[in-house]
């Protein structure tokens, strides 16, 4: 939160091992605000076989002009989604995996993870 108490956040996207900069995308700024919706779609190209190996890492950022961005913490950073993910998060990847063309949603609480810090 900034001192106004708000903050300005953004989703990073990143599809794990690297790939390059086809493998990271961000979502758009929300300004001043506590609750943000963000409703964007991302996709990659990736071979079916490929995925599996991957982990998709989504992390809540704070926008600062003229500063570093911060991770925004507090135990609702961010989350992981791959083969060595917990719980909810590896039955929600595996449901991705067994339906390759179907499109797989669900609610995910966001945890205090390391995460990506480069842009």
């Amino acid at each position: 939160m900034e001192a106004n108490g708000y903050s300005d956040p953004f989703v990073k996207i990143c599809l794990k091992p690297d790939m390059g900069k086809k493998a990271k995308n961000k979502t758009q700024i929300k300004k001043k605000t506590l609750n943000p919706e963000f409703n964007e779609e991302f996709s990659y190209e990736i071979k079916h076989a490929e995925l599996a190996k991957k982990t998709l890492d989504i992390s809540v950022w704070d926008y600062d002009i003229g500063k570093s961005n911060d991770y925004i913490v507090e135990n609702r950073g961010g989350c992981q989604l791959g083969i060595s993910a917990k719980g909810e998060r590896l039955k929600h990847w595996y449901e991705c995996l067994k339906n390759k063309d179907k499109k797989i949603e669900r609610w995910h609480t966001l945890l205090n993870e390391n995460h990506d810090t480069s842009d």
